[in-house]
């Protein structure tokens, strides 16, 4: 099997797109809002959409990449090198509590799942098979931060760049469905994606310094998620 001599090119391939998780089936619950967006606006078109995508992304960025799945990728990329399985399922059963929305909780078990099964089986390691056994006797979900964080630690990134690439994978997975549900062009979705980027090293050096335990408040996010199984017809699973 091939070797992970090249972190960068690691995580350039964790982080594409073409990255078999099934994160395109999901929206974490912008599906919802958007549906409520359309409808407090007589005349909904690419500025509205811009604004709230804008505001969006920003409560993504600052709660729950901030406050939430950083500082568990940050967590857990320590855990795995450490091969700290106790810490490890203790963060992925607190990410999955923290999240009030049973699709939320399945979408991210399901991806990370997804996630580290695949990259086990491209690039081997004694950490990744352990986690896997874990998640088959049922104490591993794994959630999908805590995956990510596993396969970024077994593959040589860099903790810090672990959780920007997490960051970035997050955020564009939301530009993504937005540009499904909502009346915004390519270059406005990624005009917003670039200013989230930017601001992501500051998230993350808030994340270092805080070295927090995961922790989680974004009513309005929760309750998108929690009302999109409501949906009377519907793109995303989540």
């Amino acid at each position: 099997m091939p070797d992970l001599s090249d972190p960068f090119l690691a995580i350039l391939h964790l982080c594409d797109s073409l990255f078999p998780v099934g994160a395109f089936a999901y929206s974490d619950g912008l599906e919802a809002a958007a549906v409520l967006w359309m409808a407090d606006h007589r005349r909904q078109d690419a500025e509205h959409s811009v604004e709230h995508l804008r505001a969006w992304m920003d409560v993504t960025l600052d709660e729950t990449i901030g406050r939430l799945d950083g500082p568990a990728v940050w967590r857990a990329w320590h855990a795995f090198r450490e091969e700290r399985w106790d810490v490890i399922v203790a963060l992925d059963e607190e990410l999955t509590a923290l999240r009030p929305s049973v699709a939320a909780r399945r979408s991210s078990r399901a991806m990370g799942l997804r996630l580290l099964t695949t990259w086990s089986a491209m690039y081997p390691d004694p950490r990744l098979e352990a986690a896997l056994a874990h998640a088959r006797s049922g104490r591993l979900g794994p959630t999908l931060a805590v995956a990510f964080a596993g396969a970024c630690a077994c593959g040589g990134v860099g903790r810090r760049r672990s959780v920007e690439a997490f960051a970035y994978t997050r955020l564009a997975a939301t530009v993504s469905a937005a540009m499904r549900l909502l009346p915004i062009g390519q270059a406005g979705a990624h005009g917003l994606l670039a200013r989230a980027l930017d601001r992501v090293p500051a998230v993350v050096d808030g994340i270092a310094r805080r070295d927090a335990p995961p922790e989680s408040f974004a009513p309005a996010l929760d309750i998108a998620a929690m009302s999109q199984q409501y949906l009377h017809s519907r793109l995303f699973r989540s």
